[in-house]
């Protein structure tokens, strides 16, 4: 069996890794220091928790060990997907490199430029960062990467796939052709590894599982769930995340429960706050020092459960997680790979629940796909049972306070300058005085024919009469009552012809 003394790494390196507790290396180790050594470029695939930072960090450390940093300008450079991974890979380079001389940089937002470019003034051997804020300091002229010999993109798949290509092709420009290269990923696509192939020259591909496979050593299980009303779907399912917590019981110890978005990533938080389980959100939202507090409370074990955005699925180290939930069924397969991969590392036992809704049917079809295995289905703990009365009426409550913040289409009684008390009153006083459609036609049925005209139209009617009397009855036929006296006189001397 290989051991670390095998593998030709510096002796002061192996004086660290004994003293923090290893011996034997992982198959991804095994099988890409070697070459790493030699200065060739490496494409590593393994699965999460097999110890791919130390496949880079360690032979990094030992051909670093050998010269010496200049002003602004890296020696090598590690790029990260997120914060979280950056801040975790520093912290292995502050384990192995504790008995060489070697400096280096974090370079993550939400942190002090000043203090930034105060350490790169001085010259860092390693260079960890994420692309915006390496782009940042180097457009504002604080940073050269003339001097990069060795560049490592970790999480390789999704430092491509996050829309970073065009600040990774940038960064390949600015080091030098001669640097090498290391590519690490626990899944790496075809199209994706298309990409890798312009940045890699004659690689060492070491492959030690296949892609996207999940490890043996974690225990996975499905519930499926339908809610029995779609407006209270959301507690419906926080009521079935409580419950299976709880059926869990003390095995239990913590849990990251991952969410697809940031929104629910707080409300499922509160919800478990509210009913007294000790719980932290984590996202992409959160201000860099309350994300690393929250971090270190969960690794502490001052936190029990870790309600995350996928800003913590890759890469984490966190060696202790009982249990992953995914709350939600990831929208990309390959993150529940990555999601998963945060239990059982090391060789520990790990425990997996994820809960699908029926419209999640589509995501789960592809997590099944990338895996090539079912997931085993497990018995709802809630069984048929409603969500609780609580969350009910909390549903309601937050129906009701939606509707009332939510502005009327209408323009406003006041913006029409009439009150709505005055409005309502002037309805009342208009119906009081218009009478009704039957007593109007009552009215009018009761009265003689003669009697519903003015008395004006019923005197030009009578003087009509008597002079068509006078005329001796012989009005123009056709030509009504309203006939004009000296059209008619026409016609009479017509008549008397």
């Amino acid at each position: 069996m290989t051991k670390f003394s095998d593998l030709s790494l510096n002796p002061k390196v192996l004086k660290a890794i004994e003293e923090a507790g290893y011996e034997t290396p992982t198959p991804i180790q095994a099988g890409a220091i070697p070459p790493a050594l030699e200065g060739r470029d490496v494409l590593g695939i393994a699965q999460t928790g097999t110890g791919k930072t130390a496949s880079f960090t360690l032979p990094m450390i030992t051909q670093l060990a050998r010269g010496r940093a200049r002003a602004r300008m890296p020696r090598s450079l590690v790029l990260c997907p997120t914060r979280e991974l950056a801040a975790q890979v520093a912290e292995n380079f502050d384990i192995y490199a504790k008995n060489v001389k070697l400096t280096k940089a974090l370079l993550i937002g939400g942190v002090s430029f000043k203090d930034q470019d105060a350490l790169i003034d001085r010259g860092v051997d390693v260079l960890i960062a994420t692309p915006g804020r390496l782009l940042d300091h180097f457009e504002r002229g604080k940073l050269l990467l003339t001097g990069v010999q060795i560049m490592v993109v970790d999480e390789a798949d999704r430092m491509l796939d996050m829309g970073f290509i065009p600040d990774i092709e940038r960064i390949f420009g600015l080091v030098p052709f001669t640097r090498q290269t290391l590519f690490f990923s626990a899944t790496m696509a075809p199209e994706i590894e298309r990409i890798t192939n312009t940045f890699l020259s004659n690689p060492a591909r070491i492959e030690v599982a296949r892609q996207a496979t999940t490890s043996e050593t974690i225990t996975q299980g499905l519930i499926k769930f339908k809610a029995k009303r779609r407006e209270t779907a959301g507690s419906e399912k926080r009521a079935l995340l409580r419950a299976v917590i709880d059926a869990e019981g003390e095995a239990c110890t913590n849990a990251i429960i991952f969410c697809n978005r940031k929104t629910d990533v707080d409300i499922t938080a509160k919800s478990l706050q509210k009913y007294g389980y000790n719980a932290q959100p984590i996202h992409g939202d959160l201000e860099q020092s309350k994300r690393m507090e929250v971090l270190q409370g969960f690794r502490d074990g001052t936190i029990r459960f870790l309600c995350a955005s996928d800003v913590a699925a890759r890469g984490l180290d966190i060696p202790n997680v009982s249990h992953v939930i995914n709350y939600d069924v990831p929208s990309h397969a390959e993150d529940y790979v990555h999601r998963i991969g945060r239990t059982g590392r090391a060789g520990r036992k790990g425990h997996t629940i994820m809960l699908c809704e029926p419209r999640d049917e589509k995501n789960l079809e592809a997590v099944l796909r990338l895996i090539e295995k079912d997931i085993p289905l497990m018995e709802n703990p809630l069984g048929n049972a409603p969500a609780s009365n609580e969350d009910e009426r909390g549903a309601r409550g937050d129906r009701r306070e939606r509707s009332d913040k939510k502005p009327s289409r209408s323009r406003k009684s006041s913006d029409r300058g009439e009150k709505p008390a005055d409005k309502v009153e002037a309805k009342a006083d208009a119906k009081a005085e218009t009478p009704k459609q039957e007593d109007r036609k009552q009215d009018v049925g009761q009265q003689p024919r003669e009697d519903r005209g003015s008395s004006r139209s019923r005197s030009d009617r009578n003087d009509r009469r008597d002079r068509n009397n006078d005329r001796g009855g012989n009005t123009p036929t056709g030509m009504g009552d309203h006939l004009p006296g000296f059209i008619a006189k026409s016609f009479e001397e017509r008549m008397s012809d």
